[in-house]
């Protein structure tokens, strides 16, 4: 059997039932929105309520989630692809029971893998899939070719945005790039919006409301609301001390709405297990054109 068989083969596999992770990817237009923060403190807060959670921090320009855990990895996924190690050498154990995968140049590297190497790459995320309840991946900052492709990879989405007119403005700009991707799927996706740091006069259903509009008018996508997180200077205390809010300050106004978005999400369980594939088909996704060589 030659590679390009062995690829299809891995792809028809891929389609069959089988336990797969749910993978939530958590994105913005601009930098500088808080993105990682939640992505963290998200992670922790679905932790407590019994999953098993993972992060992949799929920004190789900046570790930030390295930063606000104050955790150095040991391998990224670059050590996975290229240098032979395996799956539990390059998870680093995180507070709380999270997960940790730092993408490295890995991400990068994705368009220059051979077959062979997208045949490991792919075998090793199966038995991620298989392991874990829910994988966070944390993208970039605004709209790169990095983040457009694990945003049309997969099929929830939760964007984040603040009351800035620029910060609005962006995030529709990435819906409206990503809508244009050929592998994107309205139906199969489900987008939604986070409003971070937002004040006592700033009305954040206003945001949601201006955005789930012309979404809807101009480009066919329903957008939900996930709710909004109150400006609060505890975040920036968190994050020089290197830990999570919701461990340090669990008390705070931002603990307290991390800790109902992750509840809101248990309660999607049901529908996303309709549309969920897996961090699995996710990455085949991204390796569509590789894999049609």
């Amino acid at each position: 059997m030659d590679q390009a068989e062995k690829l299809r083969k891995l792809v028809k596999e891929q389609n069959s039932p089988k336990p797969t992770s749910r993978v939530i990817t958590v994105t913005s237009g601009k930098g500088g929105v808080g993105k990682s923060s939640i992505s963290v403190n998200l992670a922790l807060a679905l932790s407590r309520l019994g999953k098993k959670v993972l992060i992949l921090d799929a920004d190789f320009g900046l570790a930030n989630i390295e930063v606000m855990l104050g955790i150095r990895p040991k391998y990224n996924l670059a050590d996975l692809m290229f240098k032979g190690k395996n799956l539990p050498d390059i998870i680093t154990n995180g507070p709380e029971n999270i997960g940790f995968i730092s993408g490295g140049s890995g991400i990068q590297e994705l368009t220059n893998l051979t077959k062979d190497q997208i045949i490991y790459l792919i075998n090793k995320l199966v038995e991620l899939d298989q392991t874990v309840d829910i994988i966070i991946i944390d993208t970039g900052a605004g709209i790169t070719d990095s983040v457009l492709q694990f945003a049309t990879a997969s099929s929830e989405i939760l964007l984040v945005t603040t009351p800035e007119p620029t910060s609005i403005t962006d995030a529709y700009a990435l819906l409206k790039t990503l809508n244009k991707k050929a592998i994107f799927s309205v139906e199969d996706t489900a987008i939604r919006l986070i409003a971070n740091r937002v004040t006592l006069d700033e009305k954040a259903d206003d945001i949601y409301e201006k955005l789930k509009t012309v979404a809807s008018k101009f480009l066919n996508l329903n957008l939900d609301y996930l709710g909004y997180i109150p400006l609060d200077n505890t975040v920036s205390k968190a994050v020089i001390r290197q830990q999570p809010v919701i461990s340090v300050y669990p008390n705070s106004s931002f603990a307290k709405q991390i800790n109902s978005f992750a509840m809101k999400l248990c309660d999607t369980d049901m529908e996303i297990n309709q549309r969920k594939k897996g961090i699995t088909q996710v990455f085949l996704k991204l390796l569509r054109s590789r894999i049609q060589k």
